[in-house]
């Protein structure tokens, strides 16, 4: 395939090479960046330099990621100052949970201490929030903290609807195995009423403290929420299909527009860009996951907001990647195969452009990316001894995606904890095929 003006803009490390791309996003509301993988430096690179361009040059005000509320809220906090003692790094030490490194790296932990100092002397400054729901427990604890400062006697009234998951000792896997299967009662009618309660005593906690009663309202209104959707997400996880997934991608849209509403209600605007794996972002009624009834984030919110959102994916022919075996197995350096032949990666490959953008609606672009093909998505495993099975799937790229960025070969990402080890592999000769 050979890339003409009219549909590629080459990437050669400029300021410039994303200015199509924020003249194209114009008043759009919600911007949508992917990644390939969850462990490549150059996807979280190029997304942070197309973030700060964003909230310079468009006035976007919020970012949400694939990260936990709690967790991500912490990095809010320190963003907007509120923390005067704190790092960068200690913003980023509520990531715990595996795998830390997705947010525990170098490039997020330069993003964060920059909208820091830019959020300084910024009018509209820019928050960090996340959209994800694993995070059962840490909310549960962040809403009786809340609870505890404002209204001590709802606080034990809380303690006695959330002591229903006592027995697991912060196990959200094994609450879940339990209740699916019968051997103890769901904790749902509980963690329903504790949102209810907090919900109707909103205009008490409301009216204490302005803007401050707000946030702190808002935070804790989202974990226990978060609490709802994740008991649910728990028990659905043994129950097989797509039940889980689509719970999943709900509650991040759910959440994302919750935080549109908040910014809306706070500042008068909201736009956010989202930070998320391509099977998120990329709409899934364009490949095999909407086939067999798999919705998502990017789905949804094309469905709400058509005309006031960008999709962006990410892809790579080879390199390098972080990523870990099993789950919860440690975090490895990685060799990424070659693209399969007849895939969107073997395709950009073959461009012998090493780093460049599609314009995926304009006009001209080449039959061979209208064609529905294989496409790589790893994730926090990888396993290229499956790589086909594991780490394939097909779509129709132009409908999944307004943009594509190919960076043909990349480079792991390093996790601010040294605990990645190499693995050794026989590159040249393992078969790239099944």
């Amino acid at each position: 395939m050979k890339l003409r003006a009219d549909f590629a803009q080459a990437l050669v490390g400029a300021r410039s090479d994303y200015d199509r791309l924020i003249d194209a996003i114009g008043d759009a509301r919600f911007v949508l960046l992917g990644e390939a993988s969850h462990g490549t430096h150059d996807f979280y690179a190029e997304r942070a330099a197309i973030t700060r361009r964003l909230i310079e040059e468009k006035g976007f005000n919020a970012v949400a990621a694939e990260a936990d509320w709690p967790d991500a809220y912490r990095v809010n906090r320190f963003v907007h100052g509120h923390d005067d003692d704190a790092t960068p790094d200690a913003a980023l030490s509520g990531f715990k949970r595996f795998p830390a490194w997705m947010w525990r790296n170098e490039v997020v932990l330069d993003f964060v201490a920059w909208l820091r100092n830019r959020n300084a002397s910024a009018s509209m400054k820019a928050g960090f929030y996340g959209l994800d729901l694993y995070s059962m427990f840490t909310s549960a604890q962040a809403v009786l903290a809340y609870l505890d400062r404002v209204d001590p006697e709802a606080a034990a009234r809380a303690r006695g609807r959330y002591a229903c998951f006592d027995h697991f000792e912060e196990d959200s896997q094994a609450y879940g195995y339990a209740t699916a299967f019968g051997m103890r009662k769901p904790c749902e009618k509980d963690v329903i009423g504790q949102l209810v309660e907090l919900r109707n005593r909103a205009g008490e906690y409301l009216s204490r403290d302005g803007h401050v009663a707000s946030e702190e309202f808002f935070d804790a209104e989202q974990n226990a929420r978060l609490v709802i959707d994740a008991e649910e997400y728990y028990r659905t996880m043994f129950q097989g299909g797509v039940s889980s997934w689509n719970l999943r991608d709900r509650h991040m849209a759910q959440t994302l527009g919750a935080l549109a509403r908040h910014l809306e209600r706070r500042h008068g605007a909201a736009r956010v860009v989202v930070w998320a794996h391509n099977s998120h972002l990329g709409d899934a009624r364009a490949t095999e996951m909407g086939r067999r009834g798999e919705l998502n984030l990017g789905e949804l919110v094309r469905e709400r907001h058509a005309h006031a959102c960008v999709n962006v994916g990410f892809s790579t022919y080879m390199g390098t990647v972080t990523a870990a075996s099993d789950w919860d197995a440690p975090a490895e350096t990685k060799r990424v195969r070659p693209g399969l032949p007849s895939s969107y990666e073997d395709l950009f490959h073959s461009t012998g452009s090493p780093r460049f953008m599609l314009l995926l609606q304009a006009r001209g672009l080449p039959e061979e990316v209208h064609a529905e093909r294989l496409q790589r998505a790893i994730g926090v495993i990888y396993r290229p001894e499956t790589e086909r099975q594991s780490h394939y799937f097909h779509a129709h790229l132009v409908e999944q995606f307004d943009y594509m960025i190919h960076i043909d070969e990349t480079r792991a990402l390093r996790p601010l904890e040294r605990v990645a080890r190499h693995t050794v592999e026989p590159p040249e000769t393992y078969p790239t095929g099944q």
